[in-house]
């Protein structure tokens, strides 16, 4: 019996289609919505990726910020020291020790490397509503207490009024920076109004010095919604951090390692651990932090490709 050409392949498949049409219907639109859901989640995740990329680059490539090592797993009895890690002992007792005032200021005087800012600084209270007059914001505004260098150190600039000054920071008044978010929401389209202004941050009145550079929002972040007061003045308020954060601002990103290394140094001393103690306190450049999550993403698009794929033949094999 001679082999079918491609003409007969070719005619035995119309007729197949033409014989079940309702299945070819199905499996077709199988295939479409497959292609189109593909197509979205790769461009969604291609759009978040962009948009993570943008907002970590404003936080600087150049800078690194000190905060403590926390343990949120516990396993009990066992001896003090925990685990061995490059040749230094782990203890237990060195985990979960929040970075108090006295530490990050001491740090701050002491670290004089080429040319680099310096900033303490500690989270305040989340999910804040603010007040003026008659308007009020969505309670989901940051409160950060920092110091004279903290806008610089993690990206910010004054577009109005000023920055903190010793004097703010000594005095532990009530004044604060407003990002653009927020002078939009309680002073409409005039938010260069909100200087010198008096608004209420959890019913406390402050007065406003400055506003804020837009620095645009992602999915994950929203850099704008946010109110910058001094780290002595942060106090006041209940639900902060327990421990200070330290900022480390280099001039040139080729000084980052070094600048991490004497970091490094100088803030065992501070902590008074031992020549054997592991670290227990993290040290984190903005750039890692952006690959961490860039990579998260690349997976997520890797698996939607996988399921996409596995979409189609299974369509295929139904056609």
């Amino acid at each position: 019996m001679p082999g079918m050409t491609t003409m007969d392949s070719l005619a035995l498949a119309w007729r197949t289609v033409r014989s079940n049409k309702l299945r070819t219907g199905i499996t077709v639109a199988i295939i479409a919505f497959g292609i189109m859901a593909l197509i979205g989640i790769i461009t969604a995740i291609e759009a978040m990726n962009q948009s993570l990329k943008e907002s970590f680059s404003s936080m600087g490539a150049n800078a690194f910020s000190i905060r403590f090592k926390d343990s949120r797993v516990r396993f009990g009895g066992g001896p003090d020291i925990k685990k061995s890690v490059r040749g230094r002992k782990e203890k237990k007792s060195n985990l979960d020790k929040p970075i108090r005032k006295e530490e990050a200021e001491f740090f701050k005087a002491n670290f004089n490397f080429d040319r680099a800012q310096v900033s303490v600084y500690r989270r305040g209270p989340g999910a804040q509503e603010l007040h003026y007059q008659d308007k009020k914001t969505n309670p989901q505004i940051n409160v950060w207490g920092g110091d004279e260098n903290y806008l610089a150190v993690v990206g910010y600039s004054v577009e109005l009024g000023r920055n903190l000054n010793a004097l703010d920071m000594q005095s532990g008044r009530n004044v604060c920076l407003l990002g653009s978010n927020v002078a939009k929401t309680l002073f409409g389209d005039k938010p260069e109004r909100c200087i010198d202004k008096v608004i209420r941050i959890g019913g406390l009145p402050y007065r406003v010095i400055g506003l804020l550079k837009a620095k645009g929002s992602s999915a994950m972040m929203r850099q704008d919604d946010v109110v910058v007061t001094t780290y002595n003045n942060i106090r006041r308020f209940q639900n902060i951090s327990r421990s200070y954060m330290v900022g480390v601002m280099v001039k040139n990103v080729n000084e980052l390692d070094a600048a991490d290394g004497q970091a490094t140094a100088i803030f065992r001393a501070v902590r008074k651990l031992q020549p054997l103690e592991e670290d227990n306190f993290v040290i984190e450049k903005s750039d890692k932090f952006a690959e961490m999550f860039i990579g998260f993403l690349s997976s997520i698009t890797g698996s939607a490709g996988a399921i996409g794929l596995i979409t189609l033949i299974g369509a295929a094999i139904g056609l």
